[in-house]
């Protein structure tokens, strides 16, 4: 992905998680985080972007949504290397931006 021409923060996975799953599907973080055993925190740590989403549980989320684990570690990488270019975009030297 072209981090130039990104504008806008990309979507969180608990975003995705929580707009296009939970709420159409009318589950609590509770009754998703008890169908997939995992703890409630980590549900609710995800959707209020205070974590990222593991390998593990991108399996499970992709057995139990219908989707691929590949889906949700692709937006999670997405993430990652927006929030590393805000982080990193004044400290970088100038010739590393020009190669990058």
């Amino acid at each position: 992905m072209d981090m130039k021409k990104l504008k806008r923060k990309p979507t969180t996975p608990g975003e995705i998680l929580r707009d296009e799953f939970l709420i159409p599907l009318n589950l609590t973080q509770k009754k998703f985080a008890d169908h997939i055993a995992v703890d409630i925190k980590v549900i609710n740590r995800l959707v209020n972007d205070r974590t990222s989403i593991s390998p593990e549980l991108a399996l499970k989320f992709a057995a139990s949504l219908g989707t691929t684990a590949e889906f949700w570690l692709t937006a999670q990488q997405v993430l990652d290397l927006y929030k590393a270019k805000i982080a990193l975009s004044n400290s970088l030297p100038e010739r590393i931006k020009k190669a990058a």
